[in-house]
């Protein structure tokens, strides 16, 4: 099974490695072309690229880093690196939709905009368009197995869409003049940004603030614990993750007095970690046992 998990994230790293070199030379292949063109589309899926270039780094540096074991002074380890790296992503990604959104706006309303090149635009757009769906595919195999792996794979997918937004508008120009088109699929280009900037920043807070995360239901996981043979209550609960995919669970469990009497604490732990791991997919949680109606005398205790 080690060896497994080993191969899988090698072969992982192998993926991410070769979507991260397509999408550089394309990011570097679009500001070539948007300087050439003068396309605001094709600037605007560049800055969308330089995003994503990032967040395929994180997850590259996540794959190694998340293998590092704890130390004394990092007792969780390295994972948060990641959440501080979506936090300056997601704001890359706000700056990137406004500017883009604000830019589009102003070349739709003044008569005067700049003269987008078509064929520059076509053609770049089209190669573009080919690197992002072969890095695509790459990414396709580890999508399923892993969250890091399946964030990469969506972000590149932006990339796709944002190539042929790109394509369709120098197709436009080509075939009818309507320069108009370029500054039309900036703007759907920043509407595709700006929902993912929104979603990386709020899960960023929600990490940083140990909100308790998405889609937990603290009852709910109170309520199986109390059907666990030998438990009487449940209070002190704190859910909070580490960064994403990685929550982490603790909680003072009164017990009756014979659990206590019997010498079973030991197998009530391993109960209790068996729960969280099976229902709720918690792999590090913690439990204080007390003997029933300790809450009572617990001068801050919650729910």
């Amino acid at each position: 099974m080690g060896h497994d998990h080993a191969h899988g994230a090698g072969s992982n790293r192998t993926r991410l490695a070769i979507a991260l070199a397509i999408v550089g030379v394309v990011l570097v292949a679009e500001v070539a072309g948007a300087a050439l063109s003068g396309s605001l589309a094709l600037l605007a899926d560049a800055g969308h690229m330089a995003s994503d270039a990032i967040g395929l780094t994180v997850a590259l540096v996540a794959t190694v880093v998340a293998s590092r074991p704890a130390t004394d002074r990092h007792t969780f380890g390295f994972q948060r690196v990641e959440v501080l790296a979506a936090l300056v992503n997601g704001v890359l990604l706000s700056v990137v939709a406004v500017w883009v959104a604000v830019e589009g706006i102003r070349r739709l309303v003044d008569p005067a905009q700049p003269q987008v090149q078509a064929l520059p635009l076509v053609v770049i757009a089209a190669v573009s368009l080919a690197a992002n769906g072969a890095a695509l595919l790459v990414l396709r195999g580890g999508d399923r197995s892993s969250l890091n792996m399946r964030g990469a794979y969506l972000e590149v997918l932006g990339d796709v869409l944002g190539s042929l937004a790109a394509l369709a508008a120098g197709a436009v120009i080509l075939l009818t003049g309507f320069a108009k088109a370029d500054a039309i699929a900036s703007l759907a280009i920043a509407a595709l940004i700006a929902p993912r900037a929104f979603v990386l920043l709020r899960d960023v807070v929600r990490v940083l603030t140990e909100s308790t995360p998405r889609g937990t239901d603290v009852e709910e996981i109170r309520e199986h614990l109390l059907e666990t043979p030998g438990v009487v209550a449940v209070h002190d609960v704190h859910v909070w993750a580490i960064t994403s995919g990685q929550p982490v669970f603790t909680a003072h469990v009164e017990c009756t007095a014979e659990t206590f009497a019997r010498g079973e604490t030991g197998a009530m732990l391993d109960r209790l970690g068996d729960c969280l791991r099976g229902h709720f997919d918690v792999e590090h949680s913690t439990f204080q046992l007390e003997p029933a109606g300790r809450a009572d005398s617990e001068e801050h205790a919650h729910r």
